[in-house]
């Protein structure tokens, strides 16, 4: 087995398949990425069980063949070659690669013990793959951390119709995000739903971000696949759904503010300075007044007042996790924000401003903390 590539493109494809690959893992050969050669094509693949990346790139080969080989010493190896074209081989157990003079060798791993990598699933619909990215980034900062709950690590994706729905939540705040989609003629006629893991979704959907589109393909168990120009990723879903959140997002009653999304960012950014570890950045909202931020304790101290213009109550006081706000008002794109308030405790319920249908584009739920300064 023998090719030549660009290192450009060979260190692009490396990185991609690289992906895939776990951390830590008892099983050394799913450490190894996979590279197989054809008729002027090099494919990289990278398998954990829960996620499967593959990528094809032109190259020049001489005949079929496949190594398997450590990959992250790899991707480190690819970072370091000059650019030009790269020269690889398999000589015996070892795996060479060579350029401008430089020259590795790698050890090869045990085909054999490598398992088969799943099929990727049928095409099932496409999306815009940089809205898609948008989409997934601004519901991905919603989702839990904690792999012991895993169904709040994951990010619920709802299909129906033209319609995408995605959605996360760690229990104190809840992101949900619609966009629209196109589904190919064979797609189901109810609904579909699946939890993917929002931190694998995330990444695969900023590398794919600049491909134009990315088909979504769906099979019949636990699979969905992404597919945007010569790359594919299979990821494996998660059990269980999130909790609905109709009723979270029943705000009937709630007082109306609001404001600027940016300057209510850096007001946040620059009282919570003196906050300390988990206090929250209180918000007094007055009509008339505007909103008064205010953090800290004793004589360690920051307030801030702004411009807000508030409806549906003469005043309202709530407090945030200012990490948590600042996730929310980063994950908007709009100059203007709405907040719902239902006060001290309750919920919060952040859209774009002139966004007031009862399943806007994207609305981001806060629970509001009882501590006060």
């Amino acid at each position: 087995m023998e090719f030549q590539v660009e290192r450009a493109v060979f260190a692009e494809a490396v990185g991609w398949a690289a992906r895939a690959l776990p951390t830590r893992t008892p099983v050394p050969v799913l450490g190894g990425l996979l590279l197989e050669t054809g008729a002027g094509l090099l494919t990289v693949a990278g398998f954990d069980f829960e996620a499967a990346s593959r990528v094809e790139v032109d190259a020049e080969t001489s005949g079929t063949g496949r190594v398997l080989v450590l990959g992250r010493r790899l991707l480190d190896i690819c970072k370091v070659l000059p650019d030009g074209p790269v020269s690889c081989a398999v000589e015996g157990t070892r795996f060479t690669v060579e350029a401008g003079g430089t020259r590795f060798g790698l050890s090869t791993l045990p085909y054999e013990e490598y398992p088969a990598l799943p099929v990727p699933p049928a095409p099932y619909g496409g999306v815009d793959a940089g809205a898609f990215a948008t989409a997934v980034g601004q519901v991905a900062v919603a989702a839990g951390r904690d792999e012991t709950l895993p169904v709040l690590t994951g990010i619920q994706l709802r299909l129906d119709g033209g319609m995408m729905t995605l959605s996360a939540s760690d229990r104190y705040r809840y992101a949900v995000r619609r966009l629209e989609w196109k589904p190919e003629s064979t797609a189901a006629d109810g609904p579909v739903e699946a939890l993917l893991p929002a931190r694998r979704l995330l990444d695969v959907t900023r590398s794919l971000a600049r491909c134009g589109a990315v088909r979504i393909g769906l099979d019949g168990g636990g699979l969905l696949g992404f597919e945007g120009g010569r790359t594919q990723t299979v990821l494996r879903r998660l059990e269980g759904r999130l909790p609905a959140y109709g009723a979270l997002f029943d705000m009937a009653g709630a007082a109306v503010a609001e404001v600027e999304r940016e300057a209510l960012a850096e007001a946040v950014r620059r009282v919570a300075v003196v906050a300390e570890t988990n206090s929250p950045v209180r918000l007094d909202f007055t009509a008339g007044e505007g909103v008064l931020l205010r953090a800290g304790y004793g004589d360690d101290v920051a307030a801030q007042r702004l411009p807000a213009r508030l409806s549906g109550a003469e005043e309202v006081t709530t407090a945030f996790n200012p990490a948590y706000l600042l996730d929310a008002l980063n994950s908007f794109e709009t100059p203007g924000l709405r907040l719902e308030l239902l006060g001290q405790g309750q919920r919060a319920l952040l859209s774009a401003a002139g966004d007031t249908g009862p399943s806007g584009a994207h609305r981001h739920l806060l629970m509001s903390v009882r501590q006060l300064l």
